[in-house]
Formats: C-alpha cells, structure tokens, sequence
C-alpha cells in the first residue's frame, strides 16, 4: 500500500477513500477505513458515487408517448425525475453524515465528505491523484439486492485503479497479522518495498507464502524479501505451499488465524493470472477477511 510518507509539507497529503453505498458492507468499510487512517497518520475521505444509471437524472421519452398526451406526460416525466434526482442526493448526504459521525467516533479527526454524480469506477478514478488507499465492501449495494456474494462494480475497480483497494466484510475485527502472497518476481519486491514504507502493518506478524516448488532459488527470494523488511520489526514467517493458487492461500490463512491477505498483480505469474483472470470472482467470493490488491 503505498505508502511512503513525504518530508513534511513537503506535498499535499493524500487521504484513504471510504467508499459508502447503502449496502451491509457500509459499516464495515467505515471501522476498517477508520483504522487505516489512524495506522497511516493520513487523513480520511467518505466517497458516494451517485450513479446515474440507478438514479438518472433524466428519463428520455422521445417517441414513447403519442397524440396529445406528449408533451403533458413529458412534463411529468421531467418533474418526476428532478425529485428523484434530489431524494437520491439527499439519501447520500444523510449516509456520508452517518459515516462521518462513525469514524469521528473512532478517533479519525480529519475527515471529508464527497459526493460524485458517476459510477462507482469512474468515482474512484477520478480520486485517484489525491488518493493513497481505497476501501470498499466485498459485498456492494447492488449485491445485497441481487443476492450476489461480491459487489456488482468491485472487479472493475480493482482493474481501473492503480492504487491499492483494501476490500472487507460487513463486520469489523482489528486486524493482528497479515501474509503476502509472494512469487519472488520485480513486481512482487516492489510490493516488499511498499510494505516496508508503510506503517499500516507495522509491528505485526507477516507471513510471506509462495505458492510453487520448494526450490533453492525459491528460497533465495524469500530470504531476500525477508531483508528488505528487517527495518520494520516484524516478526517475518516465510512458507512455500504447492497447489491451487485460491485454495493453498485461504488454508494458509485459515491455517495460522491470519487477518489480512495482501496479493499484487505479479508480472505473467500464477498469481497474475490468477488475479486478473476468470478466478478472480471465486477468490473474492471466498474471501471472509480483509483482501488488499496491490497494483
């Protein structure tokens, strides 16, 4: 996660983006935003994206309506979507003050409130310059209507951003432990160098597992990753697992009661592919904790 600090005053500071819908996930994505603010010493920002597609702001009726009732019906229509448009708006203010008075509660005391007319994506992509870590709920709005496990929109903003997005379950639990799921690859370093400017997991355990042959070379990687974070403190735990990408990495997890999952998008590897391949909506499927995706 990003997540070197600059010299002081040095540059604008960048916030980590909350983003709220009216889904179960909303709660969960307050506390876990709160939290990572509160680690990183950045402020916070609580984001609804108002998308136009579920709540337009104009109904088209051109060549719907025939004889004399055009024009009166497409009255009508216009009023009727100006108040729609406006309850919309108004339901979100009233979600963001909910939120904002949640992660107040927490003890995060800089906090912005933004509303945006676009789908979640492009609401994302937008904040992205003055972002440095983006929160959402695996299960989104839409999702908990249509009875989908994940949310509707997450898949593409996980491939829009090249942030990281800090994906969680609808309920809070502190996190105490994190693995990164490591292939040994440029990429996959850099992701060590990121971790290793960041405070967020500082002081935790980290386990770093890599899903392949237990090879010399393999090992060699690991070792190297290890140095690289010495200066953090961390209790380091490396680990090489054969098999199934999905299915080694949750009983890795499961196994040594770890909170969080960091994976990254690692060159050709089995975990790039696996990432931004046809898998990718069975793991967030069967993710029941938090999931950071380093890009």
């Amino acid at each position: 996660m990003t997540l070197e600090h600059s010299e002081a005053g040095a540059q604008k500071a960048l916030h980590v983006v909350a983003c709220i819908d009216a889904s179960r996930s909303a709660l969960g994505v307050c506390d876990y935003a709160a939290w990572a603010s509160l680690r990183m010493g950045e402020p916070l920002t609580l984001l609804h994206a108002l998308d136009e597609e579920k709540h337009p702001a104009k109904t088209d009726m051109t060549g719907n309506i025939g004889l004399g009732s055009r024009e009166q019906l497409q009255e009508e229509m216009v009023s009727l979507d100006r108040e729609r448009s406006k309850l919309a708006m108004k339901h979100g203010n009233l979600m963001l003050d909910e939120a904002e008075k949640r992660v107040l509660a927490a003890g995060v005391d800089n906090v912005t409130k933004r509303q945006r007319h676009d789908d979640l994506a492009g609401a994302v992509v937008g904040l992205e310059p003055e972002s440095r870590l983006f929160v959402l709920g695996l299960q989104g709005e839409s999702s908990t209507a249509t009875g989908r496990h994940i949310g509707s929109q997450l898949e593409t903003v996980i491939r829009s951003v090249h942030r990281p997005v800090l994906l969680v379950p609808d309920e809070f639990s502190e996190p105490r432990s994190a693995m990164l799921a490591f292939d040994g690859s440029p990429t996959a370093f850099r992701s060590i160098e990121l971790l290793a400017g960041t405070p967020v997991f500082k002081g935790m355990p980290l386990h770093l597992v890599m899903v392949g042959s237990d090879t010399e070379e393999h090992r060699a990687q690991l070792r190297r990753a290890e140095e690289a974070l010495a200066e953090q403190g961390m209790e380091i735990h490396q680990a090489i697992r054969d098999g199934d990408v999905e299915q080694t990495l949750h009983a890795y997890q499961q196994e040594n009661d770890i909170d969080v999952l960091i994976m990254g998008a690692y060159g050709h590897s089995r975990i790039r592919q696996f990432l931004v391949g046809s898998t990718t909506t069975r793991m967030l499927e069967t993710a029941h904790k938090p999931l950071v995706i380093l890009r």
